[in-house]
């Protein structure tokens, strides 16, 4: 959880984007999930998954309480804090 909402670059292709995900596989490599800004027809883009080892992990863009909802629409989870 430590770096949500900080700027992520793949090291392979150059894809950029903010981490809002991280998973973990029983069997393999955890990845991050990058969510890029929109493009320039103002149309959002897909997140997009790499693996851990292929992220340069950049500066925070977006607090999690930033856009922490306390009720209407998302299930309310405690992070832990940094």
């Amino acid at each position: 959880m430590k770096n949500f909402g900080k700027k992520g670059k793949d090291k392979v292709t150059g894809f950029q984007g903010i981490i809002t995900a991280k998973i973990f596989y029983m069997y393999g490599c955890a990845q991050y999930g990058l969510t890029p800004s929109i493009d320039k027809d103002g149309k959002r883009v897909d997140v997009e998954w790499f693996d851990e080892g292929r992220i340069e992990i950049g500066e925070k863009v977006v607090d999690i309480e930033d856009v922490k909802v306390e009720e209407g629409g998302c299930e309310n989870r405690e992070y832990p804090k940094e």
